[in-house]
């Protein structure tokens, strides 16, 4: 498992690499200059289940809303800074725990030099980051175009040349659109890196298109052993990324904890309205710190049978459903009970 054996990084309170548990980050999309704005954001982030959060710095006023932001939050700030070195001193100097920089776009050797400088100061890990948007002129025309080898060596590259200068505490990402490629830089990169690599694929796209390229990308890159830290990027509310990340590494064998619910697709058989109680009880579970698995089922014919590996569930039948336990059927209900009564069950599950 590459991750078992990556350097461990500080990055605040929480530490990736070495064999921690892969976290979870976003990104808020507030403008960071507007303090109020963003805390409330990373606040509800937090709730979903965020570790560590990004925050654009744009602008040398958001570089010094970091110190009011960090008053207020409870998770690492990570600083992504693009062509100004200044915000990258700045943003640390007003509390970044972490920043993101590439060196390719900050400007000549000496700029690079004084971010480093201020992060080694503070002690404050660098993220270097390459995307394939950005890849080098020289690298695009020495493989032909975008590859994934051309992102690696960018990759390293600046990672020789922040060592050179005197620094390892480093994390790295490489980051592209296209899945399989982000897949195949992954793999080669995690051969030479002995950084912790921060992973997902980048400008996914919206909610159901980004959720299927992050699921596969991710989970071919993850079920390597491979990524200390996760990002599901998603055109929309940055809470949603929270969700599909945790369920990318519970589905991966990555992360405990939080209540799985299945349930079975609709057919001819189905006399409830099983997709709208799915969801209900996807919401209702949310909050419910129990680590089990919640079973869906639209009818009584094969409800039971399809539930049986699960921990409790529900099959709905012509107005009424079953409660199930383990396979086995405990009570009947009416259909506007079932509900009700699985949150019951569940709010006194260790009573």
């Amino acid at each position: 498992m590459y991750r078992d054996e990556t350097r461990k990084v500080r990055i605040g309170d929480v530490v990736i690499g070495g064999g921690s548990p892969v976290a979870i980050q976003s990104m808020t999309n507030t403008k960071t200059e507007d303090v109020e704005e963003t805390v409330a954001q990373i606040l509800a982030l937090e709730r979903a289940g965020c570790e560590i959060i990004r925050c654009a710095v744009p602008t040398m006023e958001a570089a010094q809303a970091i110190a009011g932001i960090k008053e207020k939050i409870h998770i690492p700030l990570v600083a992504d800074i693009h062509f100004d070195y200044r915000l990258a001193v700045a943003a640390i100097e007003h509390g970044a725990d972490k920043i993101r920089i590439n060196p390719g776009n900050i400007g000549d050797e000496s700029r690079v030099q004084a971010v480093v400088d201020k992060a080694k100061e503070y002690r404050v890990p660098i993220r270097v980051g390459v995307n394939s948007g950005s890849l080098e002129k020289s690298l695009v025309e020495r493989y032909g175009g975008v590859t994934a080898e051309g992102l690696v060596e960018s990759a390293m590259d600046k990672v020789h040349m922040i060592e050179r200068m005197g620094y390892d505490n480093l994390v790295v990402s490489i980051k592209s659109s296209d899945v399989m490629m982000c897949v195949k830089a992954h793999e080669l990169i995690a051969r030479e890196c002995p950084y912790p690599l921060h992973v997902g694929i980048t400008e996914a796209g919206t909610l159901l298109a980004g959720n299927i390229k992050s699921s596969v990308g991710l989970g071919l890159i993850l079920n390597q052993g491979i990524g200390d830290t996760v990002r599901v990027s998603l055109t929309g509310d940055p809470v949603e990324e929270i969700k599909s990340a945790k369920l990318i590494l519970k589905t991966l064998g990555l992360r405990r904890g939080g209540i799985e619910v299945v349930s079975c697709p609709t057919c001819g058989r189905t006399k409830i309205d099983l997709i709208g109680l799915a969801n209900q009880v996807e919401q209702m579970v949310a909050d419910i710190p129990l680590d089990i698995k919640v079973a869906v089922m639209g009818c009584v014919v094969n409800g039971p049978g399809e539930a049986k590996e699960a921990d409790i569930g529900i099959a709905g039948g012509i107005g009424e459903g079953l409660l199930i336990k383990k396979g086995e059927i405990v009570k009947k209900v009416r259909e506007d009970q079932l509900l009700e009564t699985l949150r019951q069950e569940l709010l006194n599950w260790n009573e």
